[in-house]
């Protein structure tokens, strides 16, 4: 099948006022990066040498395809630049994070010296639960102070975090505790979402059946009064915490120690398990936070992601806290307890760099602009999307209405495995609707054909990315051959799976997916893990799901379904099919919409074509099916 077909680029041109690109820390995109280019060693070098560490690097990269190093031979601990060099300087009294409730009412606050203090007792109570430098914690946690604080205690003493999002379902949870490994589960008895509340603990209860590496489980509790702790297993959060040492020195951790494991979904087999490193993150996190975002220190900076995503991790967490940033987080949801809900936040709280997804900004549009016209967005300085590509009409109404005409808007693209922003419009630079921008200074990025030949402005192709970055991931856990891949398929590039297309300018627009994934409001779903949770029901012989486009969520799930013998299709299996895949998965798996059928598409080989069912869907041509099953 070509990837090369011609695309039409036409679009609005919006120039901020000069001021924005002035008073940026970047300054203009061509200046910028023209002089990352004339020296990338020193360009990274220079990025690096602003945070502290324990020892110097020997080198800043070694490339030996398809495996980098960064930062070699340097020895730091990330909670150290995002922690003590605040907390014991003119900061301590810095407010770090800013924490909102799903109600209106609840709010608490940490400056750098107190988040400091909670991190030190907490790694003090992991260590005293055996958890040593190298040990996999999994943290599946809502949204609350406490599970930053858990995140960065594990960072602290060494203990690589497998956070897992608190909207999966426990076979979800259990296929990542035992890749990861886990030996500490950290969770809570309940999260609350739209008013109701969510059992976790009773999820991680089923999940740990027949994970033999898990030792513990810490509870956080939130209701009162609350349950019991029955299983020798079980540990009380603040017991442990209020019985620990209050001083824990920073673990000192080589540039290439693993600091994290994050589960994303893969097109085949189990979910990937990305793992990413100290050093090489930590500043590029941090460069991107500081520079791309332009983070200032009288900034009120508010992400509305989740820390289990990587957006979560990257610039909510490690890239803000290291950058000194005052953060704001919340449990809200967008729409409860009434669509003004995050308008009211930003008036009240002050917010200037607001960082949300395309989703949210759609599900707003459905509701009109009577709702963020009740409130004063005046403090906002900076709007940005992630997590897939903002549409024309999202970016014209999220500028006009949210923006009030003047914000920039940074559409960032990046991915899990990049660990940090690679392709954005930089703030003051011309934006152009449908275009994310050009690759940031630092990252080498093309439009290219199946051979890696440069594709010309117009002509579509598949994103690759031609040089390392420091934030990269190292490798998929327990999958090192999945990894490689990405470095294989086209010549000595990395392939980041998404076809796209670049402008007269060098602007790139991203045109969806060329694998099997499926992108629900930003988060990416694989298609073999929702196929196997439908066939893992009792009814189900064989399903295979698409992604549909979906005018709110982005995509949304359909599948086909064909059932075991003895099983007639039904309104009724239907609701059960959803039901399970959403007890198997969560909610943001379950499928808006089944059809039952009696063959699937597939190759000779056997293997399902998918993009035969999107055709058929959508109504296009399938491309080449010379592979089909008779």
């Amino acid at each position: 099948m070509n990837i090369d077909f011609n695309v039409k680029l036409e679009s609005t041109v919006y120039h901020p006022d000069p001021i924005y690109q002035k008073e940026s820390w970047m300054g203009d995109w061509n200046t910028a990066y023209q002089r990352f280019l004339d020296n990338p060693t020193r360009f990274w070098e220079e990025k690096a040498e602003e945070l502290e560490w324990f020892k110097r690097w020997e080198c800043v990269r070694q490339w030996n395809h398809p495996y980098a190093q960064w930062f070699v031979g340097g020895k730091l601990n990330i909670t150290h630049n995002c922690l003590d060099r605040h907390a014991n300087g003119d900061n301590k009294n810095k407010v770090a994070l800013i924490w909102r409730g799903e109600d209106e009412f609840s709010e608490r606050v940490l400056t750098y010296r107190q988040l400091y203090h909670q991190v030190m007792r907490f790694a003090n109570a992991l260590k005293d639960l055996g958890v040593t430098k190298g040990d996999a914690v999994c943290l599946y946690m809502p949204f609350v102070l406490e599970h930053i604080v858990a995140i960065l205690a594990c960072a602290r003493i060494g203990a690589v975090h497998s956070i897992v999002y608190g909207g999966f379902g426990a076979a979800a949870l259990h296929t990542r505790i035992r890749d990861a490994k886990a030996k500490v589960i950290i969770t809570a008895d309940i999260g609350y979402r739209r008013g109701n509340t969510i059992p976790l603990k009773s999820i991680v209860d089923d999940a740990i059946r027949n994970a033999p590496s898990v030792e513990k489980v810490v509870v956080l509790f939130r209701s009162k009064p609350h349950e019991e702790l029955i299983s020798e297993k079980q540990v009380d959060f603040y017991e442990i915490m209020r019985a620990a040492d209050p001083f824990c020195k920073p673990q000192v951790m080589d540039a290439e120690d693993p600091l994290f494991i994050l589960y994303t979904s893969g097109t085949t087999g189990t979910p990937k398990g990305i793992v990413h490193t100290c050093g090489g993150y930590m500043v590029g996190t941090y460069y991107t936070t500081k520079y791309v975002m332009d983070l200032k220190d009288s900034d009120v900076y508010w992400c509305t992601a989740d820390p289990g995503w990587i957006t979560g991790h990257s610039y909510i967490i490690y890239g803000p806290l290291a950058a000194g940033g005052t953060i704001l987080i919340s449990e809200s949801v967008p729409d409860y307890p009434n669509p003004g809900i995050w308008w009211d936040i930003i008036e009240e709280q002050g917010v200037t760099v607001f960082y949300t997804s395309p989703t949210a900004i759609r599900m707003f549009m459905k509701f009109g602009e009577e709702w963020p016209f009740r409130y004063n967005l005046d403090s906002l300085r900076i709007i940005g999307s992630v997590g897939e590509p903002l549409n024309p009409e999202a970016f014209e109404w999220y500028h006009r209405v949210i923006g009030k005409g003047r914000c920039p808007i940074l559409d960032t693209w990046w991915q899990t495995e990049t660990g940090m922003q690679m392709i954005t419009t930089l703030v003051g630079e011309p934006m152009k609707p449908g275009f994310s921008g050009r690759p940031i200074p630092g990252v080498i990025a093309d439009v290219v054909d199946r051979e890696g030949n440069s594709n010309p402005p117009g002509i579509g192709g598949l994103l690759v990315i031609k040089e390392p970055w420091p934030a990269m991931m190292r490798t998929i856990q327990n999958h090192d051959e999945r990894y490689r891949k990405y470095w294989t398929t086209i010549k000595q590039y990395y392939t980041a799976g998404d076809l796209a297309v670049k402008d007269d300018d060098g602007y790139i627009m991203f045109l969806g997916r060329s694998d099997d994934i499926i992108i629900i409001a930003g988060h990416n779903i694989g298609t073999a893990e929702v196929e196997s949770a439908l066939v893992s029901h009792e009814a189900v012989a064989e399903a295979a799901v698409i992604g549909r486009p979906d005018p709110i969520k982005g995509q949304s799930i359909k599948a086909f379904v064909i059932l075991c013998i003895g099983y007639e299709p039904g309104e009724n299996l239907k609701k059960d099919l959803i039901y399970h895949v959403r007890m198997s998965l969560g909610p943001i798996a379950m499928p808006s919409e089944i059809e039952f059928v009696s063959s699937l598409p597939k190759t000779r080989s056997g293997k399902i074509m998918r993009r035969v069912l999107k055709a058929q869907e959508m109504g296009i041509d399938p491309g080449d099916v010379s592979t089909l099953e008779e």
